[in-house]
């Protein structure tokens, strides 16, 4: 796993953050597929866990606010030998980048794309975010975006949290092997601006999943949980990629 880390460089998250542990699970899902770093490239937004392409010795692309994923795509159908994971955050994706998580869905390029979702716009001192629970202080209702995913066929759907990392690494591995649209949702704690889902909110609130995550209706009737909320793979379903059914890109790597 050290052919993975940035030497000299220490992350500047705040101490105890979950992005620590999302890097560490990262990594050794890279290690665990015996992953060469140069094949490897990360692309971010922007928020706390945009910066983690800083911090992980792969290839890095940092984008625009809510905008990680049309570069994503470009990359994967550019040289489709690379893989390709896209590192944000709820706000980032779920909010100024949610149109083009609903396209990505529609495109299904092969791409993974992980979610660290912990309610807030943390980088921005704690604003609530599309997932945020409504409170006399948020009056928006949240977002689901695993029932969103599922309902739009989204071809790989799952969910993990980032205090266990043995779970994340399991689930990020999984979703990179998996061929096509992959989105993983991840619970994270964020000691500073969200005093709510707490390591011991979270400890009563998550279990496993187990069921066919084939079956369309039981995979969304999962996601609708709320007093107990399961992480896993929710649905899987393998379809044509958009680069399968292209006709230019049928005939081989555009970079070559």
């Amino acid at each position: 796993m050290d052919k993975f880390n940035v030497k000299g460089v220490v992350p500047d998250w705040c101490p105890g953050c979950g992005n620590f542990g999302i890097q560490l699970a990262l990594k050794k899902a890279f290690a665990n597929m015996n992953l060469d770093p140069k094949e490897v490239v990360l692309v971010s937004g922007i928020g706390c866990s945009s910066k983690t392409p800083q911090w992980v010795g792969v290839n890095g692309f940092h984008t625009l606010h809510g905008r990680p994923l049309p570069v994503a795509e470009g990359i994967k159908l550019a040289n489709k030998n690379l893989h390709v994971v896209v590192v944000t955050g709820d706000g980032d994706m779920y909010g100024e980048g949610i149109s083009h998580l609903i396209q990505g869905i529609r495109d299904n390029v092969n791409v993974t794309v992980l979610v660290n979702n912990n309610s807030v716009y943390s980088l921005t001192k704690g604003q609530a975010s599309p997932t945020q629970e409504r409170s006399k202080k948020n009056l928006d209702y949240p977002l689901n975006p695993l029932s969103l995913a599922i309902s739009q066929d989204c071809s790989y759907v799952a969910r993990s949290y980032s205090g266990n990392v043995k779970h994340l690494a399991g689930i990020i591995e999984d979703a990179m092997k998996f061929e096509g649209f992959a989105l993983v949702d991840i619970f994270q704690i964020c000691k500073i601006f969200n005093p709510v889902n707490t390591p011991e909110w979270f400890k009563e609130k998550l279990y496993e999943v187990d069921h066919d995550p084939s079956d369309m209706k039981e995979a969304l009737d999962k996601s609708f949980e709320s007093e107990k909320l399961g992480i896993g793979v929710f649905y899987k379903k393998r379809k044509e990629l958009f680069e399968e059914g292209h006709p230019t890109l049928k005939k081989g790597n555009l970079v070559d």
